[in-house]
């Protein structure tokens, strides 16, 4: 089963609980716990590893509050599916290339797309008046055939008309600003939250009504334009993505 390799240190500071959560996560991340693989029953963990009930409820809650795990309520708990990395907080990239890169499939499917008439919140951050008309945009991003993000995206209508003509299921954004505008985007803001999805999102992404999202709200610039180019509210599965940024720089006590 795998867990049998677990050495809990009870003569170190560290937590037991502790200690188990961070080796059954190095045992998926190696492969020798599989999505879909069944844990043992509580019982039989205390007598494999010497210790109590409250210390495996403890690591195993919290796997499955971070989304590696999934307990069902009269099966048992199962290794849940690998989070998907997102490097989108540090580094300018396409959804595809950056799923490609990961050797993972995108994949994306139009909602919406019309031309929308304020006052929203995105004339605001989009510096145009209240009453300019803007391109919506909403679409569902997936990887193997998962949808992992749902995204609606908003943009001055009258510089940018022609996008309304775009295939958004196959064309990037980012390069038809530049291809169709010669805009590019080198240049974004972005706020992170964490909220629960409404019945909208649970349907379009696939899980449960207030199951956990990441919320990050981005405004995009480029050298080419005085004014936000484009402004976007993204909705990230909580169960299936992780963040990571790069922070270079020195530390100071």
């Amino acid at each position: 089963m795998g867990l049998e390799v677990i050495k809990l240190d009870k003569n170190v500071p560290v937590p037991l609980y502790y200690q188990l959560k961070k080796q059954v996560l190095a045992l998926v991340d190696k492969g020798v716990l599989k999505e879909g693989d069944m844990l043992p029953p509580e019982n039989e963990l205390c007598s494999l590893l010497q210790v109590s009930r409250p210390t495996i409820r403890q690591a195993f809650s919290e796997l499955v509050a971070e989304g590696f795990l999934n307990r069902y309520k009269g099966k048992g708990t199962f290794v849940s599916k690998h989070k998907v990395e997102e490097r989108f907080l540090s580094k300018l990239e396409t959804f595809d290339k950056e799923m490609i890169s990961k050797g993972l499939t995108p994949q994306t499917k139009v909602i919406t797309l019309k031309k929308l008439t304020g006052p929203h919140e995105a004339n605001t951050k989009l510096d145009v008046s209240l009453d300019a008309p803007l391109i919506y945009l909403s679409r569902v991003r997936l990887a193997d055939k998962v949808p992992l993000v749902y995204v609606e995206t908003f943009l001055p209508y009258d510089p940018y008309a022609k996008l309304m003509e775009v295939d958004f299921s196959s064309k990037s954004l980012y390069r038809s600003l530049e291809k169709l505008f010669h805009v590019r985007v080198n240049r974004v803001r972005r706020e992170i939250e964490a909220v629960n999805a409404h019945q909208k999102e649970a349907e379009l992404l696939q899980i449960s009504k207030n199951k956990a999202l990441i919320l990050v709200k981005t405004v995009a610039y480029s050298d080419e334009s005085p004014s936000p180019v484009e402004f976007s509210i993204a909705r990230y599965r909580g169960d299936r993505n992780k963040f990571s940024v790069d922070i270079l720089g020195y530390y100071y006590s």
